[in-house]
């Protein structure tokens, strides 16, 4: 059945701050120049803001550029930063409440909001729609299409109704293809496409690898007598130093009586026993978190891959008829623990860059070198500039000695030390072997303030069709078996968030791998962090993953 196109001007592939931000931006210039620019959006959240998930503390700077008038137009960000604290835990029982001199600069937070970005993204793409950019949620973009000249043409979404031996059944309607004149690639950390573009078109040759982390997220519907509005904690230590793994947490205060409460394990941890979701869960125990917790209730989990390298690991951002925003590229700046900002502005330079290119009469296909001339000269390049040693310091030097190099880098020389840390050890090679790791035992779940994983995946409302493809596909069905296992336990297992790993025993008691597709909030984790770089994540059908309210 062939598949119908359509046309546009620009398609954009994520409908997340960056994508949003970039469509808007590309139809207020439309509008104002009076030349017509047909943009698309697709999404492969059930609606826009469903896969959306963030602290989050929020820096206005980029939305303010995009609506000055954000404030009277209604955009959800009603909760100023009142305090900021950050501490050090030292062990479950102990910690040192860090005085803010001593807090490099960057983590201040005096001006922003904490917010939901899911509710922020829901409100852009209100606005958007009202600036008549086509907008289609529920549909996962599966595919780079390329012209025969090898530049990029468009995306084709993926077929709906294939059941998992990959027959049609009856309800099959085969997936669209959305050409465009420029196309861009906003999925967020380690997208499936722009992975693709990356390795394809060879665009990180120059740049250090990657780095991520994976961030793990309750919100709690706290006691009002604990309620403090706009009050933002952060801080790094216990539980993760006691595996010798680096990360951080964060505690915000919303509107409402609600509190948002994460922690980050930095990926690039050797111990193969140690699991991101029982270190949130252990954590949480500590007095300086529990204490606003209790008698409190869980309403909603949720966790996603963060792009973490920044500039020392920022791919090349173009390609002939394509461009990479936001995390497909990795803009967030990790000294401030922010991403939402830096992807917004991101995509409004591609905007402009792009609204130059087709007012003066391009008609796509080549390579729009002119974006990556505005970012080397917007203060989104100073921001990442800045900050270009953060991450590094603290994988190489740990997080002390990287705490303390980055408040001499931060609050001495403004981020313009005359040297550059380069982190060059990729996340997927730094586990040790199971055979000289320490296996990590973890205390049952409470219940009250930590939960096993297959009710937290309940509370992040997930939910895949069964009957379709597994999308974590394996490029060797017997490595997970036959290396992971005698070698590192299978990781999988436990560095997954959702429970989609399972190592089950057969009839005869040998081991077999089994995944649990329909488990995944769509974290990305196993595409990053499996040790022999078989697991591939692709897009499920589209509406398909979680649907987190309010996150």
């Amino acid at each position: 059945m062939e598949r119908e196109a359509m046309e546009f001007d620009v398609v954009i592939v994520g409908g997340g701050p960056a994508g949003l931000s970039a469509a808007i931006r590309l139809r207020q210039l439309s509008i104002e120049s009076g030349h017509e620019i047909s943009v698309c959006v697709v999404e492969k959240g059930s609606e826009f803001g469903a896969h959306i998930l963030s602290g989050a503390c929020f820096e206005p700077r980029a939305l303010t550029e995009l609506f000055p008038n954000w404030k009277e137009e209604g955009a959800p960000l009603n909760t100023p930063v009142i305090e900021d604290q950050v501490h050090f835990l030292l062990s479950e029982t102990r910690s040192i409440h860090t005085p803010d001199w001593v807090v490099p600069k960057p983590m201040h937070n005096e001006g922003n909001y904490v917010i939901s970005l899911g509710n922020l993204v829901r409100w852009l793409a209100t606005r958007a729609e009202e600036l008549e950019v086509n907008l289609f949620p529920g549909f996962a973009a599966s595919e780079v299409l390329y012209a025969e000249d090898g530049s990029v043409k468009g995306i084709a979404t993926g077929d709906m109704g294939v059941a998992r031996d990959g027959t049609h059944k009856h309800s099959y309607t085969p997936g669209y293809e959305l050409h465009a004149k420029y196309t861009l690639f906003a999925e967020g950390c380690r997208g499936s496409l722009g992975k693709e573009l990356i390795r394809k078109f060879d665009l990180d040759k120059d740049a250090d690898p990657q780095h991520y982390g994976l961030g793990i997220k309750e919100l709690w519907d706290i006691d009002p007598a604990m309620h403090k509005p706009g009050l933002v904690m952060h801080g790094a230590g216990w539980p993760l130093s006691e595996s010798g793994s680096t990360g951080g947490w964060w505690l915000y205060h919303h509107e409402n009586n609600q509190i948002s409460v994460g922690l980050i394990t930095d990926l690039s941890y050797h111990n193969p026993y140690l699991s991101p979701f029982d270190e949130m869960q252990r954590f949480k125990h500590h007095p300086v978190i529990s204490k606003y917790l209790e008698g409190g209730k869980r309403v909603s989990y949720g966790a996603r891959a963060i792009i973490k390298g920044g500039l020392n690991s920022l791919p090349r951002l173009t390609v002939p008829g394509g461009l990479l925003i936001g995390d497909d590229a990795g803009f967030l700046n990790f000294s401030k623990i922010k991403g939402s900002h830096t992807a917004m502005k991101s995509g409004m330079l591609a905007a402009e860059a792009l609204a130059e290119a087709l007012q003066a009469g391009k008609t796509g296909g080549d390579e729009l070198v002119s974006y990556t001339e505005k970012f080397k000269s917007s203060w989104l390049f100073e921001e990442l500039y800045k900050s270009r040693n953060f991450g590094p310091a603290m994988h190489r030097l740990g997080t002390l000695m990287g705490g303390a190099f980055n408040f001499i880098d931060q609050n001495i020389f403004d981020g313009k030390i005359p040297y550059t840390i380069h982190d060059t050890t990729p996340d997927y090679t730094t586990l040790d072997l199971a055979s000289q790791s320490t296996p990590i035992q973890y205390p049952k779940p409470d219940g009250k303030i930590s939960f096993d994983k297959l009710s937290s995946v309940f509370m992040s409302s997930t939910n895949h069709e069964e009957d379709q493809p597994i999308h974590l596909q394996l490029k060797n069905s017997d490595v997970p078996i036959k290396k992971n296992l005698p070698l590192y336990g299978e990781p999988a297992r436990l560095y997954c968030p959702a429970g989609v790993y399972e190592v089950l025993e057969n009839a005869d008691g040998s081991p077999r791998f089994q995944i649990n597709a329909q488990n995944c909030v769509h974290c990305k984790t196993c595409d990053i962090k499996d040790p022999a770089q078989n697991i591939n994540w692709v897009v499920p059908e589209g509406t398909g993953g979680p649907n987190y309210p309010n996150m």
